[in-house]
This record gives structure tokens, sequence and C-alpha cells, in this order.
């Protein structure tokens, strides 16, 4: 049985039968490859360099589009609210019920942009909780309904519902570019399409996406910005929650801290090390998978070790804000690192190897402490935990605050808008 459509900017629950529409919107992507929209295959906003000879449709297109600054003053901007289609995944609600940095910043940023004055129409799934207008893709998310498979095919849908409704919006804005179809759509809106970014890239992502400069990248970091070398990145726009939402605690209690997801990369048997060698209690938060088992189960003894399970909004609060540090022992490149910027919200300072984005998060010496290796972390932990918890907090607020992000990605938007209109 095929997924149904919901009703364009009704709230939760109000579906309508749009199965066929949701095919067409698939099929769409079909006629590409097979040259059914050779010559139209980019945007009025983009600059063609090459173009295609009659019956040549295996050129690939090239495009340029110069970075777009995401700043305030450094171009013309369109003074009107925009109309911002914004696409989050659909994995599961938005926001997530408890882990899910995605969704989590998918509805930082829809409320966000309505709370400016936009007008937001979130396609998500029907149980997800927003103020814009709800496009109810499908009734839950696939991680909750094991029927829901490919689940590749669900993401699509959903982008394929936007597009679908492309001549509604200025702009269409997609958080889970993480599947080759989705850059098709690009090729066949007549809205231009912004995607932003929230992995690592692979090299082979990279040789895709490099061949479609007119399905432009926001990027969370510089450090990942520079890794999208050859990509059409349109702006590099940090992550911002709501800081006012975590609690500031000025006298923790006696444990460390880690909060993520158990994999070899996020670092949990090293922090697990760093809490044996210092004598530190060590709560762990994350949810409970065949890793955990594996690898982590052992080492768990209920006192000095102890597993609390994956936390929702508020136990992460409370999580955070009662412990003396973070430990983000990271072993892989991380292109930024929700976590970091949540415990510093509480007040926490973290611990961190340098890695990925690390340092353009954290101050060092003032949110917490970059270190090279392990074996520094291990010496100089008591460091971190000496660190000012009420300037830890309040460079949160300064930094990582969600109006910056809001009014950066705005920026970002009118610039697109703007060069689509032909505006100087």
């Amino acid at each position: 049985m095929l997924p149904r459509f919901g009703s364009p900017g009704a709230g939760p629950g109000h579906r309508l039968d749009g199965t066929s529409a949701a095919w067409r919107g698939a099929a769409r992507v079909h006629h590409v490859g097979r040259g059914g929209c050779r010559y139209r295959l980019y945007q009025r906003w983009l600059r063609p360099t090459r173009t295609s000879r009659e019956g040549d449709r295996s050129r690939v297109f090239r495009c340029s589009l110069g970075p777009i600054q995401a700043r305030r003053g450094g171009m013309r901007l369109s003074p009107r609210p925009l109309r911002i289609a914004h696409v989050g995944p659909v994995a599961t609600s938005i926001p997530p019920p408890k882990s899910g940095s995605v969704e989590t910043m998918t509805s930082l940023l829809t409320e966000g942009l309505v709370a400016s004055g936009h007008d937001v129409t979130l396609f998500a799934t029907a149980d997800s909780i927003t103020d814009a207008k709800l496009h109810a893709t499908y009734s839950q998310g696939y991680w909750h309904d094991e029927k829901m498979w490919p689940w590749e095919l669900y993401e699509m849908l959903n982008l394929s519902a936007a597009v679908e409704r492309a001549r509604d919006f200025d702009v269409i804005h997609y958080e889970a570019p993480y599947y080759p179809m989705a850059m098709a759509f690009a090729r066949l809106s007549p809205t231009p399409i912004v995607q932003t970014l929230h992995h690592a890239p692979t090299p082979e992502e990279i040789g895709l996406w490099s061949r479609y400069p007119e399905a432009p990248f926001v990027a969370i970091s510089q450090e990942q910005a520079r890794l999208l070398g050859g990509v059409s990145v349109v702006g590099v726009v940090l992550h911002g929650i709501d800081t006012e939402v975590f609690t500031f605690r000025a006298d923790p209690d006696d444990y460390v801290l880690f909060l993520g997801r158990f994999t070899e990369g996020k670092g949990v048997l090293q922090a697990i090390e760093v809490a044996k060698r210092t004598g530190m209690r060590l709560i762990i938060a994350a949810g409970e998978d065949a890793y955990y088992h594996e690898h982590v189960a052992r080492h768990v003894d209920g006192e000095r070790v102890v597993y609390f399970g994956e936390a929702d909004h508020a136990a992460k609060v409370e999580l955070c804000g009662g412990a003396r540090a973070l430990l983000y022992p990271i072993q892989e490149p991380e292109p930024f690192g929700l976590v970091l910027i949540e415990a510093m919200a509480c007040g926490t300072p973290v611990a961190a190897l340098d890695k990925g984005a690390v340092r353009e998060v954290v101050d060092d010496g003032v949110t917490g402490i970059v270190f090279n290796d392990l074996e520094q972390m291990i010496a100089e932990l008591g460091s971190v935990i000496r660190l000012d918890r009420s300037a830890v907090r309040a460079r949160a607020g300064t930094r990582f605050g969600v109006q910056r992000m809001v009014d950066e990605y705005v920026d970002v938007y009118r610039g697109i808008v703007d060069l689509e209109r032909g505006l100087p």
C-alpha cells in the first residue's frame, strides 16, 4: 500500500489520498535519466557555462553559482516575508521524541522562521508539532513502522511532495540530502532548492554532488565546507539552539557525561577509559543497540560507569546540567557536534579531542578544552572541570542562539531568491 500525502496547510492527522501525485513526483526523476527533461536542466538563477548539443543527452550540465555570504549587508536582500518549504527527514516526528539531531535542528529552524514572520510549510510526519503549516506526508516515521521499507523511498516521496508544490514557495530547503535521487529534483523544480548537509561527506558523495551545481548546499561548519571542495556551497551557518530551555547549574553533581550514539567514531570506549583512569563517575546516555551489548555493556557496573539509556529532551537537560564535564573523545571527524553546545548551554564545560569542527564550536579555555590526544585529556581533565560555568553558559548564548541561526539562513534564502529574480 502506498503512503498517503497530507493536505497542504493542514494540521496533524488531516490527510488526503495523494498516492498518484506522489508517484508522479518520483517518476519525474526517472524521466531525467532517460533524457525526458533534456534542456531545462538548470534554474534561471544559475549561469550556464556549458550547454548540450541537440541529441547529446549524456552530457553533464556545468553551471556556476558564486558563494552567497551568510551575513547581513553583503548583498541586496528582498524585504518581504519569504514563502519557505522546509523539508525534514521522515524517520520520526519533528521535533523527535528523543534523540535525532537533524530532526531537532529542523524543528528549531522551522519555529524560528515562523516567529520571524515567514510563511513556512513543514513537510514531515503527521505526528510532528509545529507552528508552521504542516504538510503531513505520512502518519508516522519509518523508525516506528517496519512496513515502511525501503526507507529511502519515503524520504524521496516527501521531497517529491514539496517539489510538486514548488510554485507555492520562494525557496525549498531540504534537510536530508543523503540520497543520490535528491540531486535530480533541483533540475525539475521551478523553485530553487538549497540543502543543509548534516554529516561528513564521503569522496563518493562529493564526486556525485559536484556534478549538480544547481543543487547548492549550506555547510554547518567551515570544516565541512572545506571537505566539500568542488561542491556548490552557498553559505556556512553554525547550528543554534534555544539556550533558554537548558537549565544552568552552578553546582553540578559528581559525574562526567557521555551523550551521543554508540559507534566507534563517537568514542564511548575512550570516554570509559578517561573516567576509569581519572576516578570520575561516568554516566552514559545513548540508545541501546548491538554496539552497546557487544562493546559497552561489559564496562557498566552501575556505580562508576552507569548506563542511563536514551535521553529525551528533559532528561538531556538534567544530565547535562548535573555533569561536571561532557566528554567528547571523538575518533572520527564530525562536521559540528550538537551535544557540545547543548552541554555548554547548561554551563557544563566540554573535554574534546581536536578532530573535525571541534575548534569552531569550543572556545578553547573558555567553554572547554580541546586536547591533542586521549592521554592529554586524562592528565588535564581537572582543568576542564575548573572552568567558570557562568562564562560557559554566557558564551554559548552569545554564539549559538537560535535567532542568529535563523537570521543567517534567511540571508542565504534571500540571496538565492534575489539571484533567481536577477537582482544585483
